[in-house]
């Protein structure tokens, strides 16, 4: 009983663990990774994650990051694909490619990046559904 109880928080603990990369460390290479990151410090590579990456004031990123969140106050330049949100704060630098679900910027963030913001498959079907249903109502005569 008391074996099984130690097993499940051992396995909810490892999900919550967030890796960090403290400000004075510089790592040259590729991260993968199940866990969120907070980055202080630089890293010269690409950062693979299904979760949420933190880069603060002293973050440096040069290389490609792709994960699902990400919250920027310092500097990223390369590629960053994220399938929900990239979220700018005032003191970011952010300057490459972009490809995100949605995007939110503060006042004062440098933004010096093609964007591309992707929709997911749901939105697209029933917006191109209510085009059709429109488009058809008009034809016949009726008012939309």
């Amino acid at each position: 009983m008391f074996a099984e109880n130690k097993k499940n928080k051992a396995s909810s603990e490892s999900s919550n663990q967030q890796n960090t990369i403290a400000k004075g460390t510089t790592i040259t290479g590729d991260i993968i990774s199940d866990s969120d990151f907070r980055i202080e410090g630089t890293v010269q590579g690409n950062i693979k994650t299904p979760g949420k990456v933190v880069l603060g004031k002293t973050g440096i990123i040069n290389g490609t990051l792709k994960g699902a969140n990400a919250d920027i106050e310092g500097k990223f330049s390369g590629k960053l694909m994220l399938t929900d949100t990239l979220s700018l704060r005032s003191s970011a630098f952010v300057e490459g490619e972009v490809e995100v679900g949605k995007l939110s910027v503060e006042p004062g963030a440098t933004f010096s990046a093609t964007c591309v913001m992707k929709r997911t498959v749901k939105e697209l079907v029933s917006n191109s559904n209510t085009k059709v249903e429109k488009a058809y109502e008009a034809k016949k005569g009726q008012f939309v």
